[in-house]
């Protein structure tokens, strides 16, 4: 791709498409067309890049280019001085310009066969970088400049304009399986290539392992030789070195290195886990922060807690963290054993190297090093099952 700054026009289509965005904004496996177009702009050379979006649109639109990017955004009104502005500020040697004005993919030419669409009139030109700033000095119709000065780019270099949502659907499975290809070049390991799905803003590890029924989506950043899944849904988390997410689901999460989740495990927003940690099966964090080296193996639920280092939650832990009125945190300090069917009800802190006793209700602060225990004391009334004993039902 020639030139490392891009201007893409947003046009509004709604009125002609009938749908309730434009159709550069339509989603492709939940991520907008312009999403993947950026992408592979990016993947081309791209590194500046001019949006023309109607003020309605603008801050969906924003929300594809990725984090740092160079990027400036104008309405109609004020395209044209912007316009000059960004491209006067280009380095010397960006002499072309790539312009994008309307939908469009980018495809290797080894997998277009696979996508029954019929080829239309381009939407994707490189222009002289002078000639555009000249033009712009000008009234001048900007289409029209782009037929008489610009070079289109065409299906025989893998772009393709899209006209209806019925094609942008026609090219799904092929904008996939080559964003799969692009990490398999990187050194991931897909298992099942029909069967896992990723977002053109996701960044995967070489050595990582993608297996069956993985969706990785938005910002999600995988680090190396890690295990994903299978059946595995990570959105907008960050995952370290080494680490299994093996059939859960995680959401704005941050999961460190040589820790495992799941199976079935439920990670929610805000939730901070460190290295070395083991979140088993039915485990739900919420919003809390899990220290290194720290197990909860299943059957628990840590909503609006802090938890130290090395931790160990037996099973059926509950941190009670909302009485109908408020949300209270919990504090669990390094070294803590917090025993099966402890409920923690906050705000409560256990304090470092405590134990809490099986089946204990804790409304307390436990200091460090103390056992707490709070359940009725046991009675065994002898005898009682022989007295009461009911007939069996034939």
């Amino acid at each position: 791709m020639a030139g490392t700054s891009a201007v893409i026009f947003v046009p509004d289509d709604t009125n002609k498409t009938g749908y309730g965005r434009p159709l550069m904004l339509s989603r492709i496996m939940g991520s907008p067309l312009l999403s993947w177009l950026v992408s592979a702009l990016i993947a081309r050379g791209a590194g500046r890049f001019f949006l023309v979006c109607h003020e309605q649109w603008a801050t969906e639109a924003r929300a594809c280019f990725p984090a740092g990017v160079d990027l400036m955004v104008a309405g109609s009104a004020d395209a044209a001085d912007l316009l000059h502005v960004f491209l006067s500020t280009a380095e010397d040697e960006d002499r072309e310009t790539v312009v994008v004005t309307g939908p469009a993919v980018f495809v290797s030419t080894r997998l277009t066969a696979q996508a029954n669409v019929i080829p239309a009139p381009s939407c994707v030109y490189h222009v002289d970088r002078e000639a555009l700033m000249d033009a712009l000095d000008e009234k001048f119709s900007f289409l029209e400049f782009l037929r008489q000065r610009g070079k289109a780019y065409a299906d025989r270099d893998g772009v393709y304009s899209i006209r209806s949502g019925e094609e942008l659907a026609a090219w799904q499975p092929t904008l996939n399986l080559q964003h799969l290809h692009d990490l398999i070049r990187g050194g991931v390991e897909i298992w099942d290539y029909q069967n896992c799905y990723v977002d053109p803003t996701v960044r995967v590890g070489k050595g990582t392992v993608l297996m069956p029924g993985t969706i990785l989506r938005g910002g999600t950043v995988i680090g190396e030789n890690c295990v994903i899944g299978p059946n595995a849904l990570l959105e907008n988390t960050i995952i370290g070195d080494r680490t299994t997410v093996n059939s859960s689901q995680l959401y704005d999460a941050h999961v460190g290195s040589d820790t495992t989740v799941g199976p079935f495990a439920y990670i929610r927003p805000n939730s901070h886990i460190g290295d070395h940690v083991r979140l088993g099966d039915f485990v739900e964090v919420k919003n809390s922060t899990i220290g290194d080296g720290t197990k909860v193996s299943h059957l628990t639920y840590v909503g609006d807690s802090d938890v130290g280092r090395n931790v160990n939650f037996g099973c059926g832990t509950v941190t009670v963290n909302y009485d109908r009125a408020k949300k209270s945190r919990t504090t669990i300090e390094d070294d803590a054993f917090i025993g099966c069917n402890t409920n923690l009800v906050a705000p409560v802190t256990v304090g470092r190297g405590a134990y809490t006793g099986a089946g204990s209700t804790i409304t307390d602060n436990v200091p460090s090093g103390a056992l707490a225990v709070a359940r009725a004391r046991q009675t065994n009334k002898r005898e009682w099952a022989n007295r009461h004993k009911l007939k069996e039902s034939k």
